[in-house]
């Protein structure tokens, strides 16, 4: 049981965020502080494990329930990160020093606990737990991502055609605009292609692009009603942060890394080698073990309390929030990075 408890420190970000934007001054940088501050000297301590969960232990787990709800427990943090912020920029005199802390804190939020476990909804079977994880987007406006990223990124990674896998040389700052760009016009394609490929009728006919546009849309105009325009800029800049994290994650998740192309073609099929991977302790907890890639790309519903380390997938020499830094100085990333890509895959680039 203490095992399953662990994941209760996913809530550190927003109790450090929620701290920061009721006492503010220098707290308003809690939540960013700890988890780029705290977490990487903590995870540079204690290192890594390689352990998995036997078969014998998960027995005597928690029921799935459990690590469900903590997943739900996110939906009232996120939007009560989102009301709070609003009304504190709109009622009181923020300095510019605040201002700063409390949009990098909130967007760490709106990224670690929005569009992250966003994302691990979005692939359950369940319908109401896929609406529940796009209702996490809407605050990072990144409804897109559940499309492209479901039909998108898991079918074409480690390849040309994903802008989701960064290429061998390529800098964080080239890699954010080109993905931001085409996953929003990915999404677009592939709803048009559902569309026109099965002929949908009703309500299945109606691009799911227009739906999250318009959900998006009357999201910043609730903003506005609610807290004004000043609040409604420093939200949706928090919401940019959180965009940005997801992609600074995607950017260290395939970094180099690409699948060959057969004769056909067709690209190899998706293995181990094709996500970098992390089990250093802490950042499996905050990201719900999003770290253990391979086997989500290998199983992508598999709940993340169930993903297990393997060894044969490519393995950071850090953790991912520590990664994530070293990715915002591309010349240290490289140094540290470009050997670790191995040499067949950097000639596929």
């Amino acid at each position: 049981m203490l095992h399953d408890i662990r994941y209760l420190g996913a809530y550190l970000i927003p109790i450090c965020t929620f701290i920061g934007i009721l006492l503010r001054g220098p707290w308003t940088y809690a939540g960013v502080g700890f988890a780029f501050v705290v977490i990487p000297l903590i995870e540079l301590i204690l290192g890594a494990t390689k352990s998995s969960v036997e078969q014998t232990e998960r027995n005597k787990r928690l029921p799935d329930h459990w690590f469900d709800v903590l997943l739900y427990c996110n939906i009232p943090i996120v939007y009560t990160a989102v009301w709070m912020l609003g009304t504190v920029a709109s009622t009181d005199s923020l300095t510019t020093l605040e201002t700063v802390g409390l949009v990098l804190s909130t967007g760490v939020l709106l990224g670690a606990n929005g569009i992250n476990v966003g994302h691990e909804l979005g692939h359950r079977g369940n319908p109401v737990q896929r609406m529940l994880g796009k209702a996490l987007l809407v605050p990072s406006l990144y409804m897109h991502f559940h499309i492209e990223h479901n039909r998108g990124h898991h079918l074409h990674v480690a390849t040309r055609n994903d802008p989701s896998t960064a290429r061998y040389g390529e800098a964080l700052y080239a890699f954010w605009p080109r993905t931001l760009m085409m996953t929003y016009i990915n999404a677009w394609k592939i709803e048009a292609s559902r569309i026109r490929g099965r002929r949908e009728t009703g309500i299945k006919a109606i691009n799911g692009m227009l739906t999250y546009t318009a959900i998006e849309l009357g999201y910043c105009a609730s903003l506005f009603v609610l807290f004004g325009l000043r609040s409604t800029l420093m939200l949706l800049a928090a919401g940019c942060v959180g965009a940005l994290l997801l992609e600074t994650i995607n950017y260290i998740e395939h970094y180099g890394l690409t699948r060959k192309q057969l004769e056909s073609g067709k690209f190899e099929r998706v293995t181990d080698r094709h996500s970098w991977n992390s089990n250093h302790h802490i950042g499996r907890i905050v990201l719900y073990e999003l770290t253990r890639h391979s086997d989500h790309h290998a199983i992508a519903g598999k709940p993340y309390q169930r993903l297990d380390h393997r060894d044969s997938a490519p393995q950071l020499p850090y953790g991912y929030p520590t990664s994530m830094l070293l990715a915002m100085c591309p010349p240290i990333w490289f140094r540290i990075m470009n050997k670790r890509v191995p040499g067949d895959m950097r000639n596929e680039t």
